[in-house]
């Protein structure tokens, strides 16, 4: 398929799923190396423990809120079509009623 056949909107969306995908592969495969590094070096003593929390948790969450971020946008209610659409039946509406 050539690029001029291409819906512009659909490549764009797969383009961007794609990309979450990839994205989303590469936090799960690192956090599993993060978990069994922290599993093969942790002498289970209690030296360098935050309050119990293994440290794995820290990358894990905080890095998982941008994924969850990227997904919501890819797929969910905060994808750039769905916004701008809205956006613009906003404006319809508005200018419908004489106050735009």
């Amino acid at each position: 398929m050539e690029t001029s056949d291409r819906n512009p909107q659909l490549w764009r969306m797969a383009k961007d799923r794609a990309k979450f995908k990839s994205h989303l592969f590469t936090y799960l495969a690192v956090n599993a190396l993060l978990w069994a590094i922290w599993a093969f070096t942790n002498d289970y003593s209690g030296h360098h423990r935050h309050a119990g929390i293994p440290w794995p948790v820290f990358p894990m969450l905080f890095w998982g809120f941008g994924v969850v971020i990227q997904g919501l946008r890819t797929y969910g209610v905060l994808s750039q079509p769905n916004l701008s659409e809205r956006e613009y039946e906003r404006l319809v509406r508005r200018q419908r009623e004489g106050r735009l």
